[in-house]
């Protein structure tokens, strides 16, 4: 009989592993990203103190059709980058939560950037 390996549990291995390397803090908050099959979401989180500070969805009502594809991922990057820039938060570190930095993951980060965050 094969097994299967667990991809999830594997994801959230080497999310463990970064997260012991990096932290948010209320200057520089962590961008972590939850990517599902078809939907993607971003939060600026302070880890000192425990909270969100701006969070963006494909799932929020105002956001549109969902299809989970690379546009969206760059459209809620540059949603979470206008909201942190309201609050004035220009700086944070990218946590890219155990995914491969590639196709959706990276296209949210793009649009981050593009919307103004530096990181």
């Amino acid at each position: 009989m094969v097994n299967k390996p667990d991809s999830n549990k594997a994801r959230l291995k080497r999310h463990a592993r970064v997260r012991g390397k990096i932290s948010g803090t209320a200057e520089c908050p962590r961008l972590n990203v939850f990517r599902s099959n078809s939907n993607i979401s971003a939060q600026l989180i302070d880890d000192v103190k425990g909270v969100t500070l701006v969070a963006a969805s494909s799932v929020e009502k105002d956001f549109g059709k969902t299809s989970g594809n690379c546009e969206e991922a760059r459209k809620v990057g540059q949603l979470v980058a206008k909201r942190a820039l309201e609050k004035g938060i220009e700086a944070c570190v990218f946590d890219r939560g155990g995914y491969v930095y590639h196709g959706r993951v990276k296209e949210l980060a793009e649009g981050a950037r593009e919307g103004g965050l530096k990181f």
